[in-house]
Protein backbone atom coordinates (compact mmCIF):
# COMPACT_ATOMS: atom_id res chain seq x y z
CA UNK A 1 0.00 0.00 0.00
CA UNK A 2 1.27 3.84 -0.33
CA UNK A 3 1.88 5.80 1.91
CA UNK A 4 -0.78 7.92 3.81
CA UNK A 5 1.55 10.62 2.89
CA UNK A 6 1.36 10.38 -0.89
CA UNK A 7 -2.23 9.62 -0.59
CA UNK A 8 -2.98 12.94 1.33
CA UNK A 9 -0.76 14.01 -1.11
CA UNK A 10 -2.07 12.86 -4.37
CA UNK A 11 -5.88 14.20 -2.92
CA UNK A 12 -4.62 18.08 -2.83
CA UNK A 13 -3.01 18.08 -5.92
CA UNK A 14 -5.99 16.58 -7.56
CA UNK A 15 -7.93 18.66 -5.43
CA UNK A 16 -6.14 21.72 -7.07
CA UNK A 17 -6.12 20.82 -10.38
CA UNK A 18 -9.71 20.53 -10.18
CA UNK A 19 -10.16 24.23 -8.87
CA UNK A 20 -7.78 25.70 -11.53
CA UNK A 21 -9.69 23.87 -14.36
CA UNK A 22 -12.93 25.29 -12.89
CA UNK A 23 -11.39 29.20 -12.34
CA UNK A 24 -12.16 31.69 -14.90
CA UNK A 25 -9.26 32.10 -16.67
CA UNK A 26 -7.68 28.82 -16.64
CA UNK A 27 -8.53 27.57 -20.70
CA UNK A 28 -7.05 31.30 -21.69
CA UNK A 29 -3.70 30.27 -19.29
CA UNK A 30 -4.11 26.53 -21.10
CA UNK A 31 -4.16 27.89 -24.40
CA UNK A 32 -1.87 30.85 -24.35
CA UNK A 33 1.10 28.32 -22.65
CA UNK A 34 0.71 26.02 -24.92
CA UNK A 35 0.91 28.30 -27.66
CA UNK A 36 3.92 30.36 -26.22
CA UNK A 37 6.17 27.35 -25.86
CA UNK A 38 4.89 25.95 -29.29
CA UNK A 39 6.29 29.62 -30.71
CA UNK A 40 9.19 29.66 -28.73
CA UNK A 41 10.65 26.08 -29.45
CA UNK A 42 10.24 27.19 -32.96
CA UNK A 43 11.96 30.52 -32.88
CA UNK A 44 14.62 28.61 -31.87
CA UNK A 45 14.46 25.89 -33.99
CA UNK A 46 14.13 27.77 -37.31
CA UNK A 47 16.98 30.45 -36.00
CA UNK A 48 19.34 27.13 -36.22
CA UNK A 49 17.81 25.45 -38.84
CA UNK A 50 18.60 28.81 -40.92
CA UNK A 51 22.23 29.03 -39.80
CA UNK A 52 22.94 25.19 -41.22
CA UNK A 53 21.21 25.88 -44.08
CA UNK A 54 23.79 27.11 -46.96
CA UNK A 55 22.70 30.12 -49.06
CA UNK A 56 21.24 28.76 -52.56
CA UNK A 57 19.64 30.86 -54.95
CA UNK A 58 18.48 28.22 -57.89
CA UNK A 59 15.05 27.62 -57.69
CA UNK A 60 14.03 24.72 -56.21
CA UNK A 61 17.03 24.38 -54.50
CA UNK A 62 18.56 25.01 -50.90
CA UNK A 63 17.46 29.08 -51.69
CA UNK A 64 13.40 28.08 -51.42
CA UNK A 65 14.30 25.75 -48.61
CA UNK A 66 16.59 28.84 -46.90
CA UNK A 67 13.71 30.80 -47.50
CA UNK A 68 11.14 28.89 -45.68
CA UNK A 69 12.90 28.92 -42.90
CA UNK A 70 13.17 32.49 -42.86
CA UNK A 71 9.39 32.84 -43.26
CA UNK A 72 9.06 30.21 -40.15
CA UNK A 73 10.86 32.33 -37.82
CA UNK A 74 9.36 35.80 -39.06
CA UNK A 75 6.06 34.61 -38.36
CA UNK A 76 6.60 32.44 -35.26
CA UNK A 77 8.66 35.95 -33.87
CA UNK A 78 5.69 38.06 -34.80
CA UNK A 79 3.36 35.40 -33.41
CA UNK A 80 5.20 35.58 -30.19
CA UNK A 81 4.97 39.55 -29.81
CA UNK A 82 0.82 39.68 -31.17
CA UNK A 83 -0.22 37.16 -28.91
CA UNK A 84 -0.02 39.52 -26.22
CA UNK A 85 -1.57 42.67 -28.14
CA UNK A 86 -5.26 41.71 -26.86
CA UNK A 87 -3.90 41.87 -23.55
CA UNK A 88 -2.25 45.04 -23.75
CA UNK A 89 -5.08 46.68 -25.15
CA UNK A 90 -7.04 44.96 -22.82
CA UNK A 91 -5.13 46.66 -20.13
CA UNK A 92 -4.07 49.98 -22.06
CA UNK A 93 -7.86 51.37 -22.74
CA UNK A 94 -9.56 48.96 -19.60
CA UNK A 95 -11.13 46.88 -21.78
CA UNK A 96 -12.82 44.00 -20.65
CA UNK A 97 -12.11 40.87 -23.63
CA UNK A 98 -14.20 37.58 -22.40
CA UNK A 99 -11.81 34.96 -22.33
CA UNK A 100 -13.13 33.04 -25.19
CA UNK A 101 -12.02 35.77 -27.28
CA UNK A 102 -8.89 34.94 -25.97
CA UNK A 103 -8.93 31.13 -26.58
CA UNK A 104 -10.33 31.81 -29.68
CA UNK A 105 -7.46 34.26 -30.68
CA UNK A 106 -4.49 31.86 -29.77
CA UNK A 107 -6.40 29.07 -31.44
CA UNK A 108 -6.12 30.62 -34.36
CA UNK A 109 -2.34 31.62 -33.85
CA UNK A 110 -1.43 28.19 -32.96
CA UNK A 111 -3.23 27.18 -36.40
CA UNK A 112 -1.86 29.37 -38.86
CA UNK A 113 1.58 29.89 -37.32
CA UNK A 114 2.67 26.90 -36.01
CA UNK A 115 0.43 24.15 -37.45
CA UNK A 116 0.37 26.50 -40.68
CA UNK A 117 4.20 27.53 -41.09
CA UNK A 118 5.87 25.41 -38.86
CA UNK A 119 4.28 22.32 -39.62
CA UNK A 120 3.35 23.11 -43.58
CA UNK A 121 -0.24 22.85 -42.61
CA UNK A 122 -0.16 25.19 -45.96
CA UNK A 123 1.06 22.66 -48.26
CA UNK A 124 -0.12 19.59 -46.81
CA UNK A 125 -3.90 20.13 -46.36
CA UNK A 126 -5.46 21.42 -49.68
CA UNK A 127 -7.42 24.94 -48.38
CA UNK A 128 -6.18 25.04 -45.00
CA UNK A 129 -5.45 28.77 -45.80
CA UNK A 130 -9.17 29.51 -46.40
CA UNK A 131 -10.64 27.81 -43.42
CA UNK A 132 -8.15 30.00 -41.15
CA UNK A 133 -9.32 33.09 -43.31
CA UNK A 134 -13.14 32.16 -42.35
CA UNK A 135 -12.30 31.32 -38.80
CA UNK A 136 -10.03 34.14 -38.19
CA UNK A 137 -12.68 36.88 -40.12
CA UNK A 138 -15.63 35.48 -38.51
CA UNK A 139 -13.45 35.72 -35.20
CA UNK A 140 -12.86 39.44 -36.22
CA UNK A 141 -16.44 39.98 -36.55
CA UNK A 142 -17.30 38.93 -32.94
CA UNK A 143 -14.18 41.03 -31.64
CA UNK A 144 -15.92 44.01 -33.24
CA UNK A 145 -19.03 43.57 -32.02
CA UNK A 146 -18.14 42.76 -28.34
CA UNK A 147 -15.79 46.15 -28.49
CA UNK A 148 -18.71 47.91 -30.11
CA UNK A 149 -21.38 46.37 -27.66
CA UNK A 150 -19.01 47.55 -24.45
CA UNK A 151 -18.78 50.95 -25.74
CA UNK A 152 -22.45 50.75 -26.31
CA UNK A 153 -22.51 49.85 -22.45
CA UNK A 154 -20.51 52.30 -20.98
CA UNK A 155 -22.44 54.95 -19.08
CA UNK A 156 -20.19 57.58 -19.65
CA UNK A 157 -20.64 57.63 -23.34
CA UNK A 158 -23.99 59.58 -24.13
CA UNK A 159 -24.53 57.82 -27.88
CA UNK A 160 -26.96 54.54 -28.58
CA UNK A 161 -25.85 52.82 -31.58
CA UNK A 162 -28.50 50.78 -33.19
CA UNK A 163 -27.83 46.86 -33.45
CA UNK A 164 -27.60 47.37 -37.17
CA UNK A 165 -25.02 49.42 -36.74
CA UNK A 166 -23.09 47.48 -34.38
CA UNK A 167 -23.63 44.84 -37.16
CA UNK A 168 -22.22 47.46 -39.55
CA UNK A 169 -19.33 48.31 -37.48
CA UNK A 170 -17.96 44.83 -36.80
CA UNK A 171 -18.38 43.98 -40.04
CA UNK A 172 -16.04 46.51 -41.52
CA UNK A 173 -13.58 46.02 -38.34
CA UNK A 174 -13.25 42.65 -39.70
CA UNK A 175 -12.65 43.47 -43.14
CA UNK A 176 -10.07 46.19 -42.03
CA UNK A 177 -8.27 44.27 -40.08
CA UNK A 178 -8.13 41.40 -42.84
CA UNK A 179 -7.20 44.34 -45.43
CA UNK A 180 -4.15 44.98 -43.02
CA UNK A 181 -2.87 41.40 -42.92
CA UNK A 182 -2.72 41.55 -46.43
CA UNK A 183 -0.86 44.54 -46.70
CA UNK A 184 1.44 43.38 -44.29
CA UNK A 185 2.08 39.92 -46.09
CA UNK A 186 2.83 41.95 -48.76
CA UNK A 187 5.25 44.42 -47.45
CA UNK A 188 7.41 41.19 -45.70
CA UNK A 189 7.21 39.27 -49.23
CA UNK A 190 8.67 42.50 -50.82
CA UNK A 191 10.99 43.38 -48.07
CA UNK A 192 12.63 39.65 -47.23
CA UNK A 193 11.89 38.02 -50.24
CA UNK A 194 9.33 35.52 -48.82
CA UNK A 195 6.43 33.65 -50.03
CA UNK A 196 3.45 34.55 -47.60
CA UNK A 197 1.07 35.87 -50.43
CA UNK A 198 1.78 32.56 -51.98
CA UNK A 199 2.32 33.93 -55.34
CA UNK A 200 4.99 31.46 -55.96
CA UNK A 201 4.54 27.62 -55.74
CA UNK A 202 6.42 25.49 -53.57
CA UNK A 203 8.33 24.54 -56.70
CA UNK A 204 9.76 28.37 -56.86
CA UNK A 205 7.97 29.00 -60.10
CA UNK A 206 6.63 32.46 -60.07
CA UNK A 207 2.68 32.96 -60.56
CA UNK A 208 1.32 35.38 -62.95
CA UNK A 209 -1.55 37.35 -63.33
CA UNK A 210 -4.97 36.36 -62.20
CA UNK A 211 -3.02 33.43 -60.38
CA UNK A 212 -0.85 35.66 -58.52
CA UNK A 213 -4.05 37.24 -57.50
CA UNK A 214 -6.00 34.57 -56.06
CA UNK A 215 -4.82 33.79 -52.40
CA UNK A 216 -5.67 37.44 -51.83
CA UNK A 217 -8.70 37.73 -53.26
CA UNK A 218 -9.73 34.46 -51.97
CA UNK A 219 -8.39 35.45 -48.41
CA UNK A 220 -10.22 39.06 -48.42
CA UNK A 221 -13.66 37.34 -49.88
CA UNK A 222 -13.89 34.40 -47.40
CA UNK A 223 -13.10 37.07 -44.67
CA UNK A 224 -15.91 39.04 -45.59
CA UNK A 225 -18.27 36.07 -45.83
CA UNK A 226 -17.06 34.56 -41.78
CA UNK A 227 -17.19 38.61 -40.45
CA UNK A 228 -21.02 38.93 -42.21
CA UNK A 229 -22.14 35.11 -40.92
CA UNK A 230 -21.30 36.88 -37.17
CA UNK A 231 -22.29 40.00 -37.53
CA UNK A 232 -25.70 38.67 -38.35
CA UNK A 233 -25.75 36.38 -35.89
CA UNK A 234 -24.61 39.19 -32.99
CA UNK A 235 -27.16 41.64 -34.27
CA UNK A 236 -30.01 38.97 -34.19
CA UNK A 237 -28.94 37.69 -30.82
CA UNK A 238 -28.94 41.98 -29.60
CA UNK A 239 -32.88 41.86 -31.06
CA UNK A 240 -33.69 38.82 -29.42
CA UNK A 241 -32.26 39.88 -26.26
CA UNK A 242 -34.27 43.30 -26.74
CA UNK A 243 -37.54 41.59 -27.16
CA UNK A 244 -37.25 38.90 -24.53
CA UNK A 245 -36.47 42.52 -21.61
CA UNK A 246 -39.61 43.90 -23.11
CA UNK A 247 -42.47 43.34 -20.94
Amino acid sequence: MRPRACRAAEKVYTKRMKQFLTKKHAWKLIFGTILFLSLLFSVARMAVRLAEVPIYTEAGGQGQVKADYMLGLVQCALGLVVMFVPSFLAKRFSLSIPNYMYVLYYIFLYCAVYLGEVRRFYFLIPDWDTYLHTFSGAMLGAMGFSIASMMNDEKSIPVRLSPGFLALFAFCFALASGAVWEIYEYTVDAVLKLNMQKYMTESGSILSGRAALADTMEDMIVDAAGALVMSVAGYLSIKLRKRNAEP
